[in-house]
């Protein structure tokens, strides 16, 4: 539990950061007009800021709180996973994928992924397709939640249920009228906060490392040998090297494929821009992707994983890790505090661009192309995106409320189960779209369609085979058989089998139209 001196800096901290956003939300809703503002904005935004809000919007409180949770409780194993195979994949696809999808969604004005695809593959229907399954993504907003939720009633001692309540009110409130143009400033400063704090979390764990490596590696021995082991067979996430490596490498390539993250490049203004934009994101956020490794501190601090005498959960070990280490003295309780703010600034940079991604998603994707023949004014549309927020945080605040009350191990497997099954489907289209010049929309759509049936097939259907019929299915029956399955799984699975498809479906279109056209010329 947090002093009362904790407790006193933590709401003065917290109610200037509220000022401070505040003040640019204010100021961008002032320039936001129509949708399209709300979306992509009217600044001419530098291409650092852009930059440094992509990295912000792809570094969720996932990669402060809930990963570390997880390497926490199986070790060496996670920091594999998490802290390389998954950092260097996501980087390099960012930067393979990024110039060519912003070429193209710039030419045709596209506000968001759904529409880039409408638009790629000339199809309205697809895009009202892949527009509903944005919808998906609200589990990623109900993990930010949770772990927002957990820092702050432990850093204010107030109960979890009001602190959600608050949190969301606050953060849908404000992004009702900021979106772009306020986002890639209060995202920007947020990074900063945050580069500042991973820096101090990284370096919090010197008292463990100022023996060397070896000596650090051997304290974590001493807890459990399966903590320094490159798999730990015990966990429900890292059991060998196709699920730490080859899962995780294929998730990483694809994680980049989600609206908040793909679309960040729209909001440049100049092709010559793109550049430093991707060099100051990738720098920034090679350090924010480091910030795993105090997970291991943490089991260091907790080696029973309890505090006081209580069971730590796995999203709540470092908030409580926090707690503990600065809480000495009021420089220790100032630098904890700062911490506590840089993993707010986390979750709610992401968070920012989830809620200004799929509001407008589903405002300017869904609503308007069903009902715009009825609603013609482009004003009218700002009004229904608030409304669409609305909703939004009503859904968010009961599935998170659900995810506090009975957690499935952790937060993380129920956001992954949506995020992970949405840009599974939306890879073949993105990729394809990109670096296929001609492929057509029915070989993205069999892609698409592909990735959809197989990885609700794997993730649902596998499990009930292997436990309740007792089929064995070979390879897959060790990541199916426990209490909790890994939905890196059942991704990796849906895009390889996708894309495979999907390339199959095109050259053999590409063949057939050959020989229709030599028939022709004949």
């Amino acid at each position: 539990m947090a002093s009362t001196e904790q407790v006193i800096g933590g709401w003065i901290l917290i109610a200037i950061y509220a000022a401070v956003i505040l003040f640019f939300v204010i100021r961008g809703a002032m320039r936001t007009k129509n949708i399209s503002d709300y979306a992509v904005g009217n600044f001419n935004f530098s291409p650092m800021f852009v930059g440094l809000s992509l990295a912000a919007a792809m570094t969720s409180a996932a990669t402060f709180v809930i990963n570390p949770g997880l390497i926490a409780a199986y070790g060496l194993s996670g920091v594999l996973s998490f802290g390389i195979v998954f950092p260097i994949a996501s980087l390099v696809s960012l930067i393979v994928l990024t110039k060519s999808f912003r070429r193209h969604g710039s030419n045709v004005k596209a506000l968001t992924l759904a529409s880039w695809i409408g638009t790629r593959y000339n199809s309205k229907g697809y895009a009202l397709f892949i527009a509903f399954l944005s919808v998906l993504l609200l589990t990623f907003i109900v993990l930010i939640l949770v772990a927002i939720t957990k820092v702050l009633s432990q850093a204010l001692n107030i109960s979890e249920m009001w602190m959600l309540f608050f949190v969301v009110v606050f953060v849908f409130g404000y992004m009702m009228f900021g979106g772009a143009n306020s986002m890639v400033y209060t995202n920007t400063l947020q990074a900063i906060i945050m580069v500042i704090v991973a820096i101090l979390l990284i370096s919090s764990g010197y008292p463990y490392l100022k023996d060397g490596l070896f000596s650090f590696f051997d304290k974590l021995a001493a807890i459990s040998p399966e903590l320094v082991k490159p798999t730990n067979p015990g966990s429900p996430l890292f059991r060998d090297l196709f699920e730490i490596i080859v899962a995780q490498m294929v998730v990483g390539v694809a994680v980049v494929c989600q609206p908040h993250i793909i679309t960040k490049s729209l909001l440049l203004k100049k092709e010559s821009d793109v550049n430093r934009y991707l060099v100051s994101a990738v720098i920034i956020q090679a350090l924010f992707y480091s910030v795993v490794f105090v997970g291991l501190y943490a089991r260091l601090t907790f080696p029973d994983l309890t505090s006081s005498g209580k069971p730590l959960g796995i999203d709540g070990i470092i908030p409580a890790y926090v707690v503990k280490v600065f809480s000495q003295g009021w420089v220790a309780i100032s630098i904890g505090l700062i911490i506590v703010l840089g993993l707010v600034s986390a979750g709610l940079s992401t968070i920012e661009g989830l809620i200004q991604s799929l509001s407008t998603t589903i405002t300017s994707d869904i609503i308007k192309a069903l009902f715009g023949k009825q609603i013609t004014n482009e004003r009218k549309y700002i009004l229904i995106n608030r409304l669409v927020i609305v909703g939004m945080a009503v859904a968010s605040f009961l599935a998170a409320r659900s995810q506090l009350i009975h957690p499935n191990l952790s937060v993380a497997i129920f956001a992954q189960n949506g995020v992970y099954s949405f840009f599974s489907i939306a890879f073949v289209p993105i990729v394809f779209g990109i670096f296929l010049k001609t492929a057509s929309r029915k070989t993205a759509l069999t892609g698409s369609l592909t990735a959809l049936v197989v990885y609700f097939t794997v993730y649902y259907l596998f499990p009930w085979l292997i436990k309740t019929v007792g089929i064995s299915l070979g390879f897959f029956d060790r990541y199916f058989a426990g209490k909790v399955q890994n939905p890196a799984i059942a991704a990796a699975c849906a895009i390889l089998v996708s894309v495979a498809v999907g390339l199959a479906a095109h050259y053999s279109t590409k063949s057939s139209n050959s020989q229709i056209e030599n028939s022709s010329s004949n």
